[in-house]
């Protein structure tokens, strides 16, 4: 039986208009013999999930640095949590869930450790965004740097579900507005249970608009998508959630991202990070072979290999560099 041809069949049938089907996609840099089983955005998940650079988003930092408790968001769980809220909307408006669900998997994998905060670290010295990081990741630093040979679609989702860019299938752009959903809430939700803020300190105006819990607050804001969005091509909230997801998203950076005491560990990271990039590009024969080759600058390769490090990872290779040890007579 030819399983794929059932699947086209059914997008075929039931997908958008809008949709980006399996069957149109602009393939791959490298051609792949056909999967009997798979359609080509079905094997890009795969790829994806079956990733060390996926698993290391367990030990990732999402807002809270080495938080003390089991239930804070990691960048694997924020993860998780964009993919539901992105298949939710694509399933509703008739896209494409297995695209999106690729791009939603995929899209922070380029990360460093400590997040954001690692992300600016090494800024100061080189650009670097996560979102261009994570297309390397898939692109040329994955499979010991062969990369996932992933389809146009999900590299251009990756690439743009944040900054100034945008996607070119409306699967892209529901991940990059499930991001900011998932992000915005979780974060609230960390903020209460860390102590940061308390739940009846959210300005009323946000609690009318989008309820006053976490569900609630999900629900609402899928649902505002999905209404203005409905067989239509274009993916986009009403402007009165635009406007309010953006004063929440401010909110939440005066009154968490830069709060003491959720940032309290973030200079020693950002201290540790740079110290990394300076030790590794005067030490580059240190690094594992992979990333020494000199097709590219140095500070290209440098911030590559620290962006594959978790957060315990990369304490570890800093206390080995500085840290002295104990010494034994073998």
């Amino acid at each position: 039986m030819d399983y794929k041809a059932i699947v086209y069949e059914i997008q075929d049938k039931y997908l958008s208009p809008y949709a980006c089907k399996d069957c149109d996609s602009r393939g791959r840099a490298r051609p792949l013999p056909s999967c009997p089983l798979r359609t080509e955005f079905q094997r890009d998940r795969d790829r994806i999930i079956h990733s060390k650079a996926f698993r290391r988003l367990k030990h990732k930092t999402q807002v809270f640095l080495s938080p003390e408790g089991d239930h804070y968001r990691t960048r694997l769980t924020h993860t998780l949590e964009v993919s539901q809220i992105a298949r939710t909307i694509a399933r509703s408006l008739r896209l494409n869930e297995d695209l999106t669900e690729a791009i939603a998997l995929g899209h922070d994998l380029g990360h460093t450790p400590y997040g954001h905060a690692g992300e600016r670290a090494l800024g100061k010295f080189t650009h670097f965004t996560h979102n261009e990081q994570s297309l390397r990741m898939v692109d040329c630093i994955e499979n010991d740097g062969k990369g996932m040979n992933l389809t146009f679609e999900v590299r251009d989702g990756i690439l743009n579900h944040t900054g100034e860019g945008k996607a070119v299938t409306l699967e892209g752009n529901v991940v990059a507005f499930a991001d900011r959903i998932a992000y915005i809430n979780h974060d609230i939700d960390d903020a209460v249970r860390g102590g940061v803020i308390a739940a009846n300190d959210i300005p009323k105006r946000f609690t009318d608009l989008f309820g006053d819990s976490h569900s609630k607050r999900i629900s609402s804001m899928i649902s505002d998508i999905i209404t203005e969005s409905y067989g239509k091509n274009t993916v986009a909230q009403t402007a009165e959630f635009a406007q309010g997801m953006s004063e929440l998203r401010q909110y939440m950076f005066d009154k968490v991202y830069t709060s003491p005491l959720a940032k309290s560990e973030e200079k020693k990271a950002i201290k540790m990070i740079e110290y990394l990039y300076l030790y590794y590009c005067d030490h580059e024969n240190e690094m594992p072979k992979q990333f020494i080759y000199e097709s590219e600058p140095i500070a290209r390769r440098v911030c590559d290999y620290i962006s594959t490090m978790s957060d315990r990872y990369a304490v570890c290779k800093f206390e080995s560099i500085t840290v002295p040890q104990n010494w034994s007579k073998l």
